[in-house]
C-alpha cells in the first residue's frame, strides 16, 4: 500500500525532528519534507504535492494560516492539519476559514497525530477532543457554523502579509525587502489596513493581528 505522504511545517527544528521521529514509527506514513516557515510550506506543497501538511501557526515570513489559504488555493487536493500550542477560539475559527481540515494541540500523542493524518487523508475533519467539544458547544449556542461575522473586513493576501510583518515589529523598509515590493506599496497596504479595520496606530494593528490568530500573542513586540 502506498504510504500517506506528509510535510511538516514548523519553525522550531527540535519540534520538527520530534514530529518526524514520531511519524517514522508509523509504517503507513512517510515524511517527504520539512518547512521552517510558511513560504517554504507553500513551495513544498506545490512541488511535492504531499497528501497532508502538518502546519504550525506562528512562523516567520508567512504565518501558518495564510500558508494554509495559499496551499488550499494552489493545490486544493493537499489536506492541511493545524498543529498548535494554542486552542483559542480565534485560532480555530481562522484555521477553518483558511481551509484547514483539522486542528490538533501539540500535546497530542503520536497515536492521535497519526490517526488525524489518516482521517485528513480520507477527507474527514479531525480535532483534538477538547476543541471538538468546544466547536459543538458553540454550534449549538449559535445555531450556525463557526465563522467570523459577515461584517468583518475582508483582507487581501498581501494585506495579511503586511499585517503580520507590522505585528512582528518590522519597519516599512524591512517589510518591503521581505515581500519584494516597494516601500511605497507597503505604505499603501498599511493605509488600506488602517482604513478597513478602523485602526490607526501600530499597537492597535498588532492587537488585531494577535486576536485574529495571524501571530501568536508571544510575538516579541511592545504593545502600549
Amino acid at each position: 500500500m502506498k504510504p500517506i505522504t506528509v510535510v511538516i511545517a514548523e519553525d522550531h527544528l527540535i519540534v520538527r525532528e520530534g514530529i518526524r521521529m514520531m511519524l517514522e514509527l508509523e509504517p503507513d506514513l512517510k515524511v517527504v519534507g520539512e518547512a521552517q516557515d510558511g513560504r517554504q510550506a507553500v513551495a513544498m506543497a506545490m512541488q511535492l504535492r504531499p497528501d497532508v501538511i502538518l502546519m504550525d501557526i506562528a512562523m516567520a515570513k508567512m504565518n501558518g494560516l495564510e500558508a494554509t489559504r495559499q496551499v488550499r488555493k494552489a493545490v486544493p487536493e493537499v489536506k492541511v492539519l493545524i498543529l498548535s500550542a494554542h486552542a483559542d477560539n480565534a485560532y480555530v475559527e481562522s484555521a477553518l476559514e483558511a481551509g484547514a481540515c483539522g486542528f490538533l494541540l501539540k500535546q497530542s500523542s503520536g497515536h492521535d497525530v497519526g490517526s488525524a493524518i489518516r482521517k485528513a487523508h480520507r477527507g474527514q475533519a479531525c480535532f483534538t477532543s477538547s476543541i471538538a467539544r468546544n466547536l459543538e458547544r458553540q454550534r449549538l449556542q449559535s445555531g450556525s457554523a463557526i465563522g467570523h461575522s459577515e461584517n468583518a473586513p475582508a483582507l487581501t493576501q498581501r494585506e495579511m502579509e503586511v499585517l503580520q510583518l507590522i505585528a512582528e515589529g518590522k519597519a516599512n523598509k524591512e517589510s518591503a525587502a521581505e515581500l519584494g515590493i516597494s516601500i511605497k506599496t507597503v505604505e499603501k497596504h498599511r493605509q488600506n489596513l488602517m482604513d478597513k479595520l478602523g485602526i490607526h496606530e501600530t499597537a492597535g494593528l498588532t492587537r488585531f493581528a494577535i486576536s485574529a490568530g495571524i501571530v501568536e500573542n508571544s510575538v516579541q513586540v511592545t504593545i502600549t
